[in-house]
C-alpha cells in the first residue's frame, strides 16, 4: 500500500492518514446538516463550524502524538516553527460543501526542511481518498476496488489531445495569466471545471492530464503536491517555482508540462 518507505516516513504516512479519519467523521456529521452555522470570512468566503471543529480536532492529535512538530492550518494559523510542519486545510471546498455538493476534502500535508513528504486528500462525501509519500508511490481507495491501488498520470503526449481542469476563471486575470487561460481551453481536447482538489487528483489518476488554479495558499496546494509527482507527474507554479513560493498550481502528466510553462510565458 505503501511501496518501499523508511520506517519513519511510514510512520508519518499512517498518522496522516488516521488524522484524515477524525476529519472524515467529523465533516460527515456536519455535511447538508439543516443547522450547519455558516459565517463571512473576511475575504468574503465562507467558513462554518465544521471548518473550525476539524482543524480544532486534528491539532489536538498532533498536540498528543507529534509535540515537537509545528503547524498551519487555514483556520487558525501558524503555530510552532521546527522544521517539521503538518499543514491543514480542514474543508477544501468549502463553497461546495455548504450547499451540499460531495466535492470537498480535507488536505493534510508534512513539510521536513521545506519539502513536503507526506501528502493526504480524503474526500469522504466522494467515498475517495489519495495519498502519497516521498519515495512510496501515490495511492486511491475508492468504492470501485476492495483494496488500494497505485495511480500513475497519463501518457497524453500532445495539447491538442489533452484533457484541461479548473476551477473557474476568478484570478487568472489577476495572476497575468487570462490569455493562457484562454489558449488552454482553446487548444486542448477537453475542458471542464472539476475544481479545487478534485482536478489535481484526476492529473494524478491519469483521466486529466492539465489543471490550474492561479490563486491558492499553501494549505490549498501542500498535500497535493507529492500525490502528483509520486504518480509521475509535475506541480509547480505557473512560472515554474515551487507551488508553495508561486501562490498558484499547475499540475500534468509531465511530459506537457514545459510546454503549458511556455504557454503561460508567452501570454
Amino acid at each position: 500500500m505503501t511501496g518501499t518507505l523508511s520506517p519513519d516516513r511510514a510512520a508519518d504516512l499512517q498518522f496522516a492518514l488516521s488524522l484524515a479519519d477524525v476529519a472524515d467523521r467529523l465533516s460527515l456529521l456536519h455535511f447538508r446538516a439543516s443547522d450547519l452555522v455558516v459565517e463571512t470570512k473576511p475575504d468574503l468566503t465562507p467558513v462554518t463550524e465544521a471548518d473550525r471543529g476539524v482543524e480544532r480536532a486534528l491539532r489536538e492529535q498532533l498536540a498528543v502524538h507529534r509535540p515537537e512538530d509545528s503547524i498551519l492550518g487555514e483556520e487558525y494559523g501558524a503555530q510552532g516553527d521546527a522544521r517539521r510542519r503538518w499543514i491543514l486545510d480542514p474543508i477544501d471546498g468549502t463553497k461546495n460543501y455548504v450547499r451540499g455538493v460531495p466535492v470537498w476534502a480535507c488536505l493534510i500535508a508534512l513539510v521536513e526542511d521545506g519539502e513536503i513528504t507526506v501528502g493526504v486528500v480524503s474526500a469522504p462525501a466522494l467515498s475517495r481518498r489519495w495519498w502519497a509519500a516521498k519515495g512510496g508511490g501515490a495511492f486511491v481507495s475508492d468504492p470501485t476496488s476492495p483494496q488500494p491501488r497505485r495511480i500513475h498520470v497519463s501518457r497524453v503526449a500532445a495539447l491538442a489531445d489533452a484533457s484541461f481542469s479548473y476551477s473557474d476563471d476568478v484570478g487568472w486575470a489577476r495572476r497575468g495569466a487570462a490569455r493562457a487561460l484562454d489558449h488552454l481551453l482553446h487548444r486542448t481536447w477537453r475542458q471542464r471545471a472539476y475544481g479545487d482538489f478534485w482536478s489535481h487528483m484526476m492529473v494524478a489518476e491519469g483521466q486529466v492530464d492539465v489543471a490550474g488554479e492561479p490563486e491558492l495558499e499553501s494549505y490549498d496546494m501542500a498535500a497535493l503536491v507529492p500525490i502528483v509527482e509520486e504518480a509521475g507527474g509535475r506541480m509547480t507554479a505557473f512560472d515554474g517555482r515551487s507551488s508553495l513560493e508561486g501562490g498558484s498550481a499547475l499540475s500534468s502528466n509531465g511530459i506537457l508540462h514545459d510546454e503549458v510553462l511556455a504557454l503561460m510565458e508567452s501570454a
